[in-house]
């Protein structure tokens, strides 16, 4: 099984990719005033979000970091992003916002000037209709921040053909651009850290299981450059060791200087195994030893990075029960669509319905299969109990087809008609979200 960020296939068996590609399952973490995707079990999955979740209960910095690709209509699936950005920009994230525009050109042939024109009218603008605050924002093109691509050249220094290959499946016949653009992506991600930008911090990376190649990169990447790590053996010992090739002894006694400083006796620092043992530490004081360490190294050197974490978020279905597409307009409800059209477009989608109204009133429907179901889950319906009384009324065979495909064409109505009348006002106003050197 392969992920390809830049294919349009649609994930069915989640819990497959969980076992096989070692994503964590998103449950365990309390937060606060927890947004609607969150609550309803479509965030399914985690890399490290625990470093997030620290920063969140103990009002510690962090920073989000997301990206769109310039190459075609937003679409409600687009949105989704988004909704779990505004949801953390309010728990104190620092919110970056990057429009892969050197991606779309690399990979979709878009050239810079047109993806720049899609960027602000279907994407930037839209985000700022949809609620997205200036306050601790930044919005930026990849072209135009010179730390993005400068890290795609240094870090890449780490990466070799063959990690490429077997992350991303990339062959003879892949151009350089698109082999470039990866540790672009990469950039995006990691320089949030550097000192210019807030320094190293938790980031949260937001995306669809299709982006999980770019996390990994990056993950990777960020663990190459750190000096030490921290970690514990299976008998439960605790030790730190040193990475880096030179200055073994001195980042021995800076290691033993932050595990003294953090209340730890037993220390035992063997230069010939390039480690310190804390004998009387346990596992669960791992990652904060580890954060201790960290910010230490990053005194050392310019490139020392928290691994971004990230969650990742089912896909809505295509109203055709494909995957929703930029480039397959029947399958998404855009943004830009007129919202009568867009209601057509929800009186035609595809149900979890029974083929006749006297066998769903008998057996039920299958809300589960059911494309304009994931509308009102995902977007539409914000109170859970209303939420759950449609799903068992459709169960039930109570609800049919035909009066929940208007109820949901309605709601997309007046939801497009309103967007769009506040999208038309922001004007001029998104350049105070794009950076200078945006």
């Amino acid at each position: 099984m392969r992920i390809d960020p830049w294919a349009s296939a649609q994930f069915a068996d989640y819990g497959r990719l969980l076992e096989e590609f070692g994503i964590e399952r998103f449950e365990g973490f309390e937060l606060p005033r927890p947004q609607r995707l969150f609550r309803r079990g479509v965030v399914f999955g985690h890399r490290g979000f625990g470093l997030i979740h620290d920063s969140i209960v103990n009002k510690r910095p962090f920073a989000i970091l997301t990206g769109l690709m310039p190459s075609g209509d937003m679409h409600l699936g687009h949105k989704m992003v988004l909704d779990q950005v505004m949801y953390f920009h309010s728990l104190g994230a620092e919110v970056f916002i990057a429009v892969a525009d050197i991606e779309s050109y690399a990979t979709r042939g878009v050239s810079l000037e047109r993806g720049r024109e899609i960027a602000i009218s279907q994407y930037i603008s839209s985000y700022i209709a949809l609620g997205l605050r200036r306050e601790g924002c930044q919005i930026y093109f990849q072209s135009g921040r010179r730390e993005v691509k400068d890290l795609a050249l240094l870090l890449g220094r780490r990466v070799n053909l063959s990690a490429m290959r077997a992350i991303y499946g990339m062959d003879d016949s892949t151009n350089m651009a698109h082999l470039l653009s990866p540790l672009v992506q990469a950039g995006d991600i990691l320089h949030v850290q550097l000192k210019k930008y807030g320094g190293p911090r938790p980031t949260l990376v937001p995306v669809g299981v299709d982006q999980d190649p770019h996390i990994r990169l990056s993950r990777d990447i960020a663990f190459a450059h750190r000096l030490c790590n921290v970690t514990a053996a299976r008998d439960g010992r605790v030790g730190v060791f040193v990475k880096a090739e030179e200055g073994v002894e001195d980042l021995l006694a800076l290691a033993e200087g932050v595990a003294g400083a953090a209340g730890f006796r037993g220390l035992r620092r063997i230069p010939a195994y390039r480690a310190l043992y804390i004998d009387d530490a346990t596992p669960a004081d791992v990652p904060a030893l580890d954060r201790a360490m960290l910010l230490e190294e990053a005194g050392r050197s310019p490139h020392i990075f928290f691994q971004p974490s990230s969650t990742y978020h089912r896909f809505i279905t295509g109203l055709t029960g494909e995957k929703m597409s930029s480039s397959r307009p029947e399958t998404a409800i855009f943004l830009s669509d007129p919202p009568e059209e867009a209601a057509r477009k929800v009186m035609r989608a595809r149900t979890g319905g029974a083929v006749s109204v006297e066998e769903q009133r008998r057996v039920g429907g299958r809300p589960e299969e059911c494309s304009v179901y994931e509308l009102l889950l995902y977007h539409l319906v914000e109170d859970d109990a209303e939420l759950d009384r449609i799903y068992r009324s459709c169960r039930s065979g109570e609800r049919l087809c035909g009066a929940c495909k208007k109820e949901a064409a309605e709601l997309v109505r007046r939801f497009l008609v309103d967007f769009q009348e506040r999208r038309a006002a922001v004007g001029s106003s998104w350049k105070e979200y794009v950076a200078e050197d945006g």
